[in-house]
């Protein structure tokens, strides 16, 4: 079973959101994320080790431990904002 947690920034940014049917699609894809973690894309360079999943028109971070079975939710942001 995998850990999951988030951060500060993440629940702050999805608490903003007034539109309900994006925190439906956000909901869903948290759900595909955490029965598998590998489902996002990997990143590069400075952001190594972390995947993302583009929900229309934001990006959700997150990090994902296999060592340990945890996924971190990091940030959800605009994709114009990067």
């Amino acid at each position: 079973m995998v850990t999951v947690a988030y951060s500060s920034g993440f629940v702050k940014t999805v608490k903003k959101i007034q539109d309900q049917n994006l925190k439906d699609r956000i909901k869903t894809q948290i759900r595909k994320i955490v029965n598998n973690p590998e489902t996002g894309k990997p990143m590069r360079y400075c952001r190594k080790n972390t995947r993302e999943v583009y929900i229309p028109p934001f990006r959700l971070s997150y990090y994902f431990d296999a060592s340990d079975d945890t996924v971190v939710f990091l940030t959800l942001y605009h994709k114009d904002k990067q």
